[in-house]
């Protein structure tokens, strides 16, 4: 009997076990295949866990924030960093075409300034600041024309060729402080104010330049001048020293790098159903992965993919067109035109509008332009694009011109792919899995008020 009872008692173990193992099997499956996923994105998008982190000092970066914020820093001391790059429109100003000097509010509630009205849309559309301070990116705006070139004393490649600045600490810092030579974004109108008029006689790097004027004037503000000497000790501020700290800035504020994705590529979390197969598509079948790849999703390069054009294009003034022939502005080259810089798809859900112009306002719309670029210039028709009233733009100069829009579509580099829309909205839904929630309301946020004492955006 003894016999019986333990044989009996052994098939029940048996069972338990193969009921645990039945039980059990479902889920190392799901692992094992996450995991699978895991390094399959791990390795198309040539992503490497062990990263460098960047190591910063609370007063520099204090300094920056108040800097950033502060409109001392513009021709008629009426435009910041933050009027077209403030964390409530994701870093950039939630616009397809900005306004810069003469105009007034954040995102939609930008208005134009009737006692001094803007010369132009700025004519290209406002870039997210979104890991702007990591290594990978080494060049900057839709075109590149700022990069990092070791060949040149200032360690950068710019516009302003020999006359640039050595100091800089980054690529990203001398970005940083290029707007303030622009008439339309932060220098101001002819002759208005003294960095505008240096502006227009070309007086930019040197004594008495744009840029000497602008640190003048912040090493005149008693708050300024006593946290530069802490961190510089006593002697004269440099625009050099301005630069960097709100570079330091941005790379601290707006660090996106722990997101849904980020939790599954280093700590193998899940994402949602949908999102999941979304990443499937954009790293195998919809091919996104080609020119979206790396950490930050984007190649850093410069592609044509038949993006429409509104506003008044990238043109000097005294040139008669509408054109905006991108990264050939920048090389000369004819093969480079009509491309633009591939952006980084970190926390896209909150950069709309989309496009070198700002012509799509949702993720849908954009991902199926990629679909068939052509078809999708020719058939465009701008609805309810964010752009401030301005009654002297020329805002649909190419669209109406076939001519123009043959141009921009002989350019295009994708060949059409077909999606279900059930496959876009999934893709959609990966897209947002890429959105950082601290880097979307930021580490610091806005101070209520900057040492100039001027208003703050």
């Amino acid at each position: 009997m003894l016999i019986a009872l333990y044989k009996a008692n052994i098939k029940l173990i048996l069972l338990s076990l193969g009921m645990i193992f039945f039980m059990l099997k479902p889920m190392y499956l799901w692992a094992q295949s996450t995991e699978n996923l895991r390094q399959m994105v791990l390795k198309k998008a040539g992503i490497t866990l062990q990263q460098k982190q960047s190591i910063f000092d609370d007063a520099e970066v204090k300094l920056g924030q108040l800097l950033f914020y502060d409109p001392i820093l513009s021709g008629g001391k009426k435009v910041s960093c933050a009027s077209c790059h403030h964390p409530k429109t994701g870093t950039s100003d939630g616009l397809s075409l900005g306004l810069g000097d003469g105009a007034k509010g954040i995102g939609k509630l930008r208005k134009a300034l009737l006692d001094n009205l803007p010369e132009q849309r700025i004519p290209r559309n406002s870039p997210a600041l979104f890991n702007l301070g990591q290594p990978e990116f080494t060049s900057f705006f839709h075109d590149g024309r700022l990069e990092k070139d070791d060949s040149r004393k200032s360690g950068i490649r710019t516009p302003l060729e020999d006359e640039m600045t050595t100091g800089f600490d980054s690529v990203l810092s001398a970005q940083a402080m290029f707007p303030v030579l622009s008439p339309d974004e932060m220098a101001g109108h002819y002759s208005e104010n003294e960095i505008s008029s240096a502006v227009r006689k070309g007086l930019l790097t040197g004594e008495s330049g744009t840029w000497d004027i602008i640190a003048k004037r912040v090493s005149h503000i008693d708050e300024y001048k006593k946290r530069f000497t802490a961190l510089i000790g006593n002697r004269e501020i440099h625009f050099t020293d301005i630069a960097n700290v709100i570079a330091k800035f941005i790379d601290f504020e707006w660090r996106a790098d722990q997101s849904p994705f980020d939790e599954f590529i280093t700590k193998n979390n899940t994402l949602s159903p949908k999102a999941t197969a979304g990443m499937k598509l954009f790293y195998g079948k919809a091919k996104c992965v080609s020119c979206h790849t790396g950490r930050f999703q984007t190649d850093h390069q410069f592609h044509a993919i038949a993006m429409p054009q509104i506003g008044p294009g990238k043109a000097e003034r005294f040139e008669d067109h509408h054109r905006d022939e991108g990264r050939m502005r920048v090389t000369g080259n004819l093969q480079d035109a009509y491309k633009f810089r591939t952006p980084s798809l970190r926390n896209v859900e909150l950069t709309s509008p989309y496009g070198h112009a700002g012509t799509y306002l949702s993720l849908d719309e954009v991902i199926k332009h990629h679909l068939d670029p052509i078809k999708s210039l020719y058939t465009y028709k701008p609805k309810n694009l964010p752009l401030p009233q301005f009654d002297n733009a020329s805002d649909w100069a190419i669209l109406s011109n076939e001519s123009e829009l043959k141009k921009i579509a002989d350019a295009n580099e994708l060949m059409p792919m077909r999606l279900s829309d059930n496959e876009v909205e999934n893709l959609v839904e990966f897209l947002k899995s890429l959105t950082d929630p601290i880097s979307k309301k930021g580490r610091l946020g806005s101070p209520k008020t900057v040492p100039s004492g001027l208003d703050v955006d």
